[in-house]
């Protein structure tokens, strides 16, 4: 599992021109089962984003296609995580450490 962080590299104003392209690749996310929860930073300095997957290679090739990043409004912290310990939502989430 990832936690994905990302910081706006560029103003307010430029980062909401492009805030429907963003949601609209959120969306296919979440309609793809990578995502479980995403959402602004508060101070509103960038957001957060709960993702499921195991391969760190495809996650940061998955970021890259953000628009925020693509057009340079962003950096990404991506940070992996075995998600051992889950609420009972997320039950078909829970990892086991590797061997």
């Amino acid at each position: 599992m990832f936690v994905l962080e990302l910081t706006y590299t560029a103003p307010l104003d430029r980062v909401d021109a492009l805030l429907g392209e963003h949601v609209h690749w959120l969306d296919a996310q979440y309609a793809a089962g990578v995502f479980l929860a995403s959402g602004r930073k508060r101070p509103r300095d960038g957001g957060v984003i709960l993702a499921v997957g195991d391969d760190r290679g495809a996650m940061e090739r998955l970021v890259a296609s953000d628009p925020f990043r693509v057009h340079g409004l962003a950096t990404y912290r991506i940070t992996e995580f075995f998600a051992t310990k889950v609420a009972p939502q997320l039950a078909a989430h829970q990892q086991q450490l590797p061997g």
